[in-house]
């Protein structure tokens, strides 16, 4: 059977070669927008917001215990406190959709209350700072606020309308439960480590500190025309942390983590980019897809426009970060910034797999609501930003 398939793959393989339309305008054009497009991206976003995003990601992966998180979301557990770290977890996990279903498997089961668990689900993919961050670099910065503060939100009021709709049945699940961490040790004193992080975050929103607009004599245009002053105080603290404070055996980690991360997450950024172009082209280039056809699904502000890329998002499965370029494309052919933030806001904390794999760990019914929770609220959060910023 396997003999068959691998022939089938091959003839599939062969007539998609054979019947290649080269001769096409808009493919050829397609082909030269898909490459365009990931030069520009390697240029432009790569070596000043990605590598020193990914050397962040890998210090909180490997210094931010996360027993440290968790046990914030047992069912007894300040309320205040509980949703709180939950709802700010995807600044310590940058995981996708599907990545953090184990991870939510396990607090669910160990006893975590219903409501924590559901918000550390949505935001954990949501709020990846990887992601918020390029929002903010290539789509602008009302996007990437809005994303992040509607992350915020939708992780508390969808864990808190979960554990309304279902209270009795966690009542029961919890009659004699409890949810609980051993204590974890410090490697070295909280205020190090606050530093540490400080001097990485300020390295890369200061080397990605954008021009400001023609005729700017504020603070933002004084930042910009000393901002590789700023860059370079803030990496001699961080060079300065990391040979003091640091152990061999942690930084060996440190970068094994960052490295994990590159490996990880560039190649499909970058497959991302180029099926990006092919299908949409950069910004006032069309791909292989017309304008007029994204336009007339997610143009404008529309409750349709919203509610369909909401729903579609929903479904799809957006590999980290690979919906900001695809998102760029949209925009570019026509998307409505309200149908975009619907998208940000559902697609990357829902997939069609994860929900499969959320129906086997809480049932089908909880299922349901909370992607119903979360696509009719992207759906009014689109129509609501979308109203705000034309």
């Amino acid at each position: 059977m396997k003999d068959w398939k691998k022939i089938l793959y091959v003839i599939a393989a062969f007539l998609a070669c054979f019947y290649l339309p080269i001769e096409n305008l808009r493919f050829s054009n397609a082909i030269f927008e898909a490459l365009a497009l990931v030069k520009w991206y390697a240029r432009e976003h790569v070596l000043l917001c990605l590598v020193p995003a990914f050397f962040i990601a890998g210090a909180i992966s490997v210094f931010v215990s996360q027993a440290s998180v968790m046990k914030y979301f047992g069912a007894k557990a300040n309320k205040f406190l509980s949703y709180g770290v939950a709802s700010i977890s995807g600044t310590i996990l940058a995981v996708c959709s599907c990545t953090v279903l184990p991870l939510f498997s396990g607090i669910y089961k160990r006893g975590a209350g219903l409501g924590p668990a559901m918000a550390f689900l949505y935001s954990g993919p949501a709020i990846n700072i990887l992601a918020i961050i390029l929002t903010a670099r290539i789509l602008g910065w009302q996007l990437g606020l809005a994303r992040a503060v509607g992350a915020v939100i939708f992780s508390v009021v969808i864990g808190l309308l979960m554990h309304l709709i279902f209270l009795k049945e966690e009542h029961a699940r919890h009659a004699g439960g409890n949810f609980q961490f051993g204590e974890v040790k410090a490697m070295r004193p909280l205020w190090k480590d606050v530093i540490y992080f400080f001097s990485m975050v300020a390295v890369l929103v200061f080397a990605n500190w954008g021009k400001p607009l023609e005729g700017d004599t504020g603070a933002w245009s004084i930042i910009y025309a000393y901002k590789w002053w700023i860059t370079g105080f803030f990496l001699a603290v961080l060079a300065f942390t990391i040979f003091k404070w640091f152990k061999k055996n942690e930084l060996k980690d440190w970068t094994a983590a960052t490295w994990g991360f590159a490996l990880q997450i560039l190649p499909l950024l970058l497959g991302g980019v180029l099926v990006s172009g092919f299908l949409l082209g950069r910004v006032g280039h069309e791909g292989i897809i017309p304008s007029r056809f994204v336009a007339m699904l997610v143009g404008g502000n529309s409750f349709w426009a919203n509610f369909f890329s909401s729903i579609v998002a929903a479904f799809m499965y957006f590999a980290t970060l690979t919906e900001v370029p695809i998102l760029q494309g949209l925009i570019g052919s026509g998307m409505g910034k309200g149908p975009a933030l619907s998208l940000l806001l559902a697609g990357p904390a829902l997939s069609l797999p994860s929900m499969l794999v959320m129906r086997g760990v809480i049932g089908t019914k909880k299922t349901v609501v909370y992607v119903a929770l979360v696509v009719v609220m992207a759906t009014i959060s689109g129509m609501i930003f979308g109203a705000i910023v034309r």
